[in-house]
């Protein structure tokens, strides 16, 4: 039986409040444990600050993974953004720095995203900046550190743009693509549109611009999440559910909204994969699938302990000398 992977999105940056997200390194931590147990071999982090807005601070990626990892029998795929505050993705060098300084010093990071173009969010949310200097610099430190990349393709042009990067040595194959579907300033989630994307990998493969073994998954936003995701399935894809990506469950008999969870959502995804007649993957058969290592639990959590929240706070007020752009007063999350 063909193994499919699950990534639960836990948090994101821009889920408005009111709903059941995660926050906290605490409660991140809590429910990529829950996640785990019921299926999920991935789980994709964004961090939150005291207001609830996205942010991207080592303090608490590294409070988030140690806490994840003080679980001595949970094995999950640890996947951290690169992205999850528009204060810093201006593109200056304070920004990129800033978004990147996590996946350079704090260990068990094991998947980093690798967003590969820019685009416009939607009105009012600005630029997505990912520039070429942002995505070498992104895939040095991850070749360097030995993180998986996760290509998070948005749109048409960036699928197409990877093989410009293969052919500058930042990123090495096996490659693996997460199709996101449904954000206003990419494409729709819709099966039609991530066919097109399929075909798209296919013929690149075909025309030897990307390798034959690369992996991808799939999601959509909000109302797209349930046909992007048996599309997936159908076409042998893995797939990505969670509170980033999707709030609402369904709706009763009444018309009202179910709130979902980031627990009701795995379980809905696990119960998909099984009824397709597929085997939900665990965290050691992902790493397999994926080419990545395995897991050395003890050796992660001793490298946390060797590092302090002291250090990563040090590392973090060097960045200032590159002149800081944090000055847009509104961030991405709760929009307080």
């Amino acid at each position: 039986m063909a193994k499919t992977i699950i990534t639960v999105a836990l948090t994101g940056a821009v889920t408005p409040a009111g709903y059941k997200i995660p926050e906290t390194p605490d409660q991140i931590a809590r429910e990529a444990y829950e996640c785990w147990k019921l299926g999920a071999a991935i789980v994709h982090l964004h961090m939150r600050d005291e207001n609830g807005d996205g942010v991207m601070d080592p303090v608490r990626f590294y409070q988030t993974i140690k806490l994840i990892r003080s679980y001595k029998d949970c094995d999950v795929i640890i996947n951290c953004t690169s992205s999850g505050d528009n204060r810093v993705s201006d593109d200056s060098p304070y920004g990129n720095a800033c978004r990147l300084l996590h996946h350079r010093i704090i260990p068990g990071i094991e998947m980093g995203t690798f967003d590969v173009g820019s685009f416009n969010w939607g009105v009012p949310g600005g630029v997505f900046h990912n520039s070429p200097s942002f995505l070498i610099e992104n895939g040095n430190i991850q070749l360097k550190r030995g993180i998986k990349p996760e290509f998070e393709i948005f749109d048409f042009g960036a699928l197409r743009t990877v093989p410009a990067y293969w052919k500058l040595g930042c990123i090495q194959p096996p490659f693996h693509f997460q199709f996101c579907l449904g954000v206003l300033g990419g494409m729709d989630a819709t099966p039609k549109h991530l066919m097109l994307l399929l075909d798209e990998m296919h013929d690149l493969q075909a025309a030897g611009k990307l390798p034959v073994n690369c992996t991808w998954s799939a999601f959509g936003i909000g109302r797209g999440h349930m046909p992007v995701m048996f599309t997936a399935l159908a076409n042998g894809g893995h797939i990505r559910v969670g509170m980033e990506d999707n709030v609402v469950y369904g709706y009763d008999k009444d018309g009202n909204k179910i709130i979902a969870t980031n627990a009701m959502l795995v379980e809905r995804a696990v119960n998909a994969i099984k009824a397709f007649g597929n085997e939900v993957a665990t965290p050691s058969e992902a790493r397999e699938m994926l080419s990545m290592k395995p897991l050395d639990h003890e050796a992660v959590c001793k490298a946390l302990d060797e590092i302090t929240i002291e250090y990563i706070e040090s590392e973090k007020e060097k960045l200032k000398a590159l002149g800081t752009t944090y000055a847009v007063a509104k961030g991405m999350g709760s929009g307080k």
